[in-house]
């Protein structure tokens, strides 16, 4: 059967060494790594910023953040660019969406547009063209949500539940704030059955019920294992300091020759509280719990697709926006370009028969968030759009079919928005770096005249000595150096006509009536 629908899920800061299939020993993920087993495991899949905003625009748009240009979490994204819920209503389908997005109205692109509040197209591009079942970003209360409203229906009575409930806890004291992280072994003032996660999976559970034999394209999109890190019972205490990875940091990153920007960002105070052991040892078993919970309601999303009869037409993708420093490095949330930020996990799983073959398989060959877009395309039959779409469709790889694969993966930072640069002395403005990984080197790209960093993985794959600034390097530099200006060049930049259309017009002048240049 031919698929028919499709469920993109996401988890936010979701590390992709955090699930047993990936070879954590400590916390079981049965349910994803029954999604693994179904269908592949991308365990070199690389998103294109290492923070929410821009990293999800490029999974909505199928675009590197250099072709899009929604930077940073405060920067909307260009009414004018083309998501997937709009190449979906092209065919006349829609994109739901059940949880988060952290899309941005271009406030500026509708007033140019003479867009008002009532039109219903403006109420389309606010929302990136996904229509909404339910969206729930979980940063602050959103006292007005649909999921506010069910909270205060249960019970929880208080303007803002979010803040009083969710995220909070019952200290010796009384309720304290989740956003202290000296408190995140203690359990939610919700029940777990009222947490953020569990109701996202009721929203999306109850979507795919509603649909019947109707095609659908869901976004299932979960805001956990992301701040705060406050667990309800009894996920809150089934993890123990013993049972977290250690954590990867070295003297030589905080060091007189560490590089200025890494330096400043460990002077951010998310850094310097993880730079305790005693955070390290009260978050990440939290952290765990939220991923546990998490992997327990995937089962049940999985349970519904068998009840309902999907798993025969029903493709998903199962990913994470970036991953979070939980101490590495001497860091905390998320950001810079090491591997336990860039790289997330991701599984795939392709109902078609001609994947077959490839169940159950660790591809190693680079995946990245762009390559969504185009994957769902491809399995809906519909035009993969590639005037603009800078991302691969990732199904003759489900399929195995032979193709030629990219090499290396590539991302980016706009960093101005951080007290970081004002404490490097720099001007608001445009401060950026560009990334490059392939196999071996790690090179990132600095503007402002700051050093590159390197980092040779075959010998460091801890990433925790830079060789940016070693003489000897120069020559691997310059060629990493020369990799990402390549890649730059090839950013899709004309996207208001197609390849087709653009070769229609290629030397087309005397068919328009102009005879330019003849004797």
């Amino acid at each position: 059967m031919a698929i028919r629908n499709v469920l993109f899920v996401m988890a936010d800061q979701f590390r992709w060494d955090h699930m047993s299939c990936a070879g954590h020993p400590h916390l079981p993920t049965p349910n994803l790594d029954a999604l693994a087993a179904r269908g592949v495991r991308f365990a070199q899949a690389y998103v294109q910023s290492g923070i929410c905003g821009p990293s999800r625009m490029s999974y909505y748009t199928g675009r590197y953040v250099s072709s899009h240009g929604a930077t940073h979490n405060r920067v909307p994204l260009s009414v004018g660019e083309v998501t997937l819920g709009w190449h979906l209503r092209e065919s006349g389908r829609n994109l739901a969406l059940a949880g988060k997005t952290h899309v941005l109205p271009d406030a500026r692109g509708m007033k140019r547009l003479q867009l008002d509040g009532q039109h219903d197209l403006k109420a389309l591009l606010d929302e990136g063209w996904f229509t909404l079942v339910d969206r729930h970003d979980g940063h602050h209360g959103e006292p007005d949500s649909a999921y506010a409203d069910w909270l205060r229906a249960q019970g929880y009575d208080s303007p803002d539940p979010w803040t009083d409930y969710v995220i909070a806890v019952d200290g010796p004291q009384g309720p304290e704030s989740g956003w202290k992280m000296r408190n995140a072994r203690l359990p939610s003032r919700v029940k777990e059955e009222h947490s953020e996660t569990a109701y996202t999976t009721d929203v999306g559970i109850r979507f795919m019920e509603e649909q019947g034999e109707n095609p659908w394209v869901l976004h299932l999109s979960y805001v956990k294992p992301h701040w705060p890190y406050i667990a309800p019972a009894p996920y809150h205490a089934m993890f123990g300091p013993e049972d977290c990875l250690p954590v990867v940091r070295g003297a030589a990153e905080r060091g007189p020759e560490a590089h200025p920007v890494l330096r400043e960002f460990q002077n951010e105070e998310v850094a310097q509280n993880f730079a305790r052991d005693e955070t390290i040892a009260t978050v990440r078993p939290a952290y765990q719990g939220l991923i546990a919970q998490l992997d327990h309601h995937l089962g049940r999303v999985w349970e519904a697709m068998e009840r309902l009869g999907r798993w025969k037409d029903t493709m998903v993708v199962f990913c994470s926006d970036h991953g979070d420093y939980l101490g590495d490095h001497w860091l905390g949330e998320k950001e810079l370009f090491h591997d336990c930020i860039q790289r997330v996990p991701f599984l795939l799983y392709d109902p078609s028969p001609e994947a077959d073959a490839t169940r159950g398989r660790v591809e190693q060959r680079f995946a990245e968030a762009i390559d969504v877009v185009p994957t769902i395309l491809d399995a809906l039959g519909l035009d993969r759009a590639e005037h603009l779409i800078d991302g691969r469709s990732l199904l003759p790889l489900t399929r195995g079919q032979e193709v030629a694969w990219r090499d290396a993966a590539f991302s980016e930072l706009d960093w101005t928005f951080r007290g970081a640069r004002r404490r490097l002395g720099l001007p608001t403005g445009h401060h950026h770096a560009w990334m490059v990984r392939t196999e071996r080197w790690k090179y990132v790209h600095w503007t402002d005249g700051l050093r590159p960093m390197l980092f040779d993985l075959a010998a460091d794959p801890g990433e925790l000595n830079d060789l940016g600034a070693d003489p000897a390097m120069g020559e691997v530099c310059r060629a990493m150096r020369e990799r990402l200006l390549a890649w730059f060049q090839g950013l899709k930049r004309r996207t208001t006509i197609t390849w087709a259309e653009a070769e229609l017009r290629t030397d087309s002048h005397k068919r328009a009536g102009v005879f330019l240049g003849e004797w």
